[in-house]
């Protein structure tokens, strides 16, 4: 398996994927595991956990490195997605032990109701290549803090990150068999399914997501999906102009808006149009495009290659032959490696596949909407439902439109964020279950029920 670097479109390292006895031996070591690992009193497992964020501290600006270079994200994004990593370690250490605290329910004479909190058991984590420190760690940490073991298969764009966190585990201490990494594809990754497991979670695409639900269905395995978005945002006729298309260009472009949640349409008051679209060509002609090594860069490379540039391509001419307007790149950048120019349509609807399918790329559509109902409607007609953002000075306004819409996420004044103090989940295609928060701890864990007579 080569690992390739998008910058550049040359080969860094070349694997070999697990096979299926391999797979297999895992599973078995995990499951060997497991019985010590549970029994492991909370304050152990919470110093190993400890020991592994030390070690991400120490080796932050190399993990960064390996990132950018495997993946292409600009360098200052990866330190900033492992220095974000470290806040949400953080917070799993601060909330696990309120979530395993027995908790009495009932009291009465000669009876007690309480309920524990368990672990699943052996937890598999198909993770993503876009942010694979923050949706691997969304996973793994609470797991096995709360005394899962974990079976982890990291993207094959982002493999050579998902081994180093491997060999934190153990400089950390972690036990053998705790946590391991399998190498390979979406052949590996079923693999990985198939074999004795007690929980799912997997983060990719929708089309994935329910292959995967229908591959674990008969066995009646917990399963936890975060998938894509078709994230909306609308900015009203009150709303500053400026601030807004910065934010959103923030929101479109960051990352190369290789994002579940980045924004990939937005819809904004007729009368405004005109002033925001002009901010917002101007704040994306600031982007700088270029080698993601380079501290000065802010859109790298796409990860996934020619692939995911012949869906961006197909949307555009998709978009253009309808009548759609070009205001700023719409292209392959013309220089090695797998980049795409940071792309601005106006004169969309949602007859075009721009307005409809997820991008996951650098192109944005901006449409004109007459009322708040014309753009409460555009919002709400896709399949998707993980984010959505309003542009108002007015809070009750912003909230009784995001409150009528159903997302998993609703952003007033802000869009692309995440925070481990609230939940992260979707609705409809967007996902099923969530991570992060109290919530997120609690998924990794089946509650028991006891009841205590004297």
């Amino acid at each position: 398996m080569d690992i390739i670097d998008p910058a550049t479109g040359e080969r860094l390292e070349r694997l070999t994927p697990d096979d299926e006895q391999g797979i297999r031996d895992k599973a078995q070591r995990a499951r060997a595991a497991l019985p010590s690992w549970r029994a492991t009193p909370l304050a152990e497992r919470t110093a190993v956990v400890g020991r592994f964020r030390s070690s991400v501290q120490a080796h932050l600006d190399a993990l960064a490195q390996t990132l950018t270079r495997e993946m292409g994200k600009p360098l200052t994004q990866s330190r900033g997605e492992l220095t974000a990593l470290l806040s949400r370690i953080d917070f799993f250490l601060e909330h696990t032990p309120e979530v395993l605290e027995a908790r009495l329910v009932h009291e009465a004479p000669g009876l007690r109701e309480l309920v524990t909190r368990e672990p699943l058991g052996v937890v598999a984590c198909v993770s993503a290549w876009n942010y694979p420190y923050f949706v691997g760690g969304n996973v793994y940490l609470p797991a096995l803090l709360t005394g899962n073991v974990v079976l982890y298969k990291p993207s094959e764009f982002a493999t050579l990150s998902g081994l180093r966190v491997a060999e934190l585990w153990r400089e950390a201490g972690l036990p053998e068999g705790v946590f391991q990494a399998a190498v390979g594809g979406g052949d590996v990754g079923r693999l990985l399914l198939d074999q004795s497991i007690d929980g799912a979670f997997f983060t990719g695409s929708f089309v994935t997501g329910r292959r995967i639900a229908a591959q674990l269905a008969p066995r009646l395995v917990p399963l936890q999906l975060e998938l894509g978005g078709k994230d909306p945002a609308y900015v009203t006729e009150d709303a500053p102009v400026e601030r807004s298309a910065q934010a959103l260009v923030e929101g479109a472009f960051y990352n190369a808006g290789q994002s579940c949640c980045a924004v990939e349409r937005i819809y904004v008051r007729r009368e405004l149009f005109d002033d925001f679209v002009e901010h917002f060509v101007a704040e994306t002609r600031k982007l700088r495009l270029g080698d993601p090594l380079d501290e000065a860069t802010t859109l790298g490379p796409l990860a996934r290659r020619d692939a995911q540039i012949e869906v961006l391509e197909a949307q555009i001419r998709d978009a253009t032959q309808q009548g759609a307007r070009i205001l700023t790149g719409g292209r392959r950048a013309e220089r090695p490696g797998f980049f795409f120019e940071p792309t601005v349509l106006v004169d969309v609807d949602h007859s075009m596949d721009v307005m409809r399918d997820e991008s996951f790329g650098p192109v944005i559509g901006i449409q004109a909407v007459d009322d708040d109902d014309e753009a409460l409607a555009l919002m709400a007609d896709t399949p998707y439902g993980l984010t959505a953002a309003v542009y108002t000075p007015d809070p009750d306004r912003a909230r009784a439109l995001l409150s009528a819409l159903p997302v998993g996420s609703a952003y007033h004044n802000c869009c692309d964020r995440v925070s481990p103090r609230l939940p992260w989940s979707g609705r409809g295609h967007s996902g099923l279950g969530c991570t992060l928060s109290i919530d997120g701890i609690r998924a990794m864990t089946v509650p028991k029920a006891w009841h205590l007579r004297s």
